[in-house]
């Protein structure tokens, strides 16, 4: 299990991913996550610390969305997290702030269909903190495709959330470690330097 001693804020990223009004809407127990998450965000800006948010978006009438994708396909129907949509809209209480970075993912994994990667290089960020909702979509696709870019990974427990509780405590507890370090909001905010 990687291990960092203390987190260069100038070469770390916070991903706060797939926090949408269209999401936390219809996730049980997400007002706990997002409180969370406030506190990790908070700590994250105080160090200045690189956040970027990632969420799911799409054009007007879903191009994007192969008809068949096992994933997306139902959403083509539902009118949901059409970029610019309320559905889309980042939950007010982890909203991006001025300057900011928002990268929009078509995709389950935040590197999806988007130039994340290429930003995350250009800032000379080599440490990625991940975030949000799901544990085993967002966080378990962007952490694996981080790992194999050679991005150091840490994960933050108690700022993510599955609908299925063992599904997470597995991911969390057993698969992640593997490839990131596992911490608290409350860790992550210490470890900063």
């Amino acid at each position: 299990m990687p291990e960092y001693s203390k987190l260069n804020a100038k070469s770390t990223a916070l991903l706060l991913m797939d926090c949408q009004n269209g999401i936390t809407d219809f996730v049980p127990g997400s007002d706990k996550l997002i409180l969370q998450l406030g506190k990790a965000l908070a700590a994250a800006r105080a160090k200045r610390v690189h956040v970027i948010h990632v969420g799911i978006g799409f054009r007007p009438g879903y191009p994007e969305v192969h008809p068949l994708h096992p994933t997306f396909s139902n959403i083509r129907q539902s009118n949901r997290f059409v970029e610019g949509s309320e559905s889309a809209a980042f939950h007010p209480a982890v909203a991006p702030k001025e300057g900011e970075i928002i990268i929009v993912k078509h995709r389950v994994s935040a590197f999806s269909g988007n130039d994340l990667s290429m930003i995350l290089r250009a800032q000379g960020i080599t440490h990625l903190v991940l975030s949000g909702i799901a544990t085993s979509g967002v966080v378990l696709s962007t952490l694996r495709q981080a790992a194999d870019l050679d991005f150091q990974c840490l994960v933050l427990k108690d700022g993510c959330f599955d609908a299925d509780e063992e599904v997470h405590r597995v991911l969390t507890e057993k698969v992640f470690a593997r490839q990131a370090e596992i911490l608290s909001c409350e860790e992550f905010a210490n470890k900063i330097a």
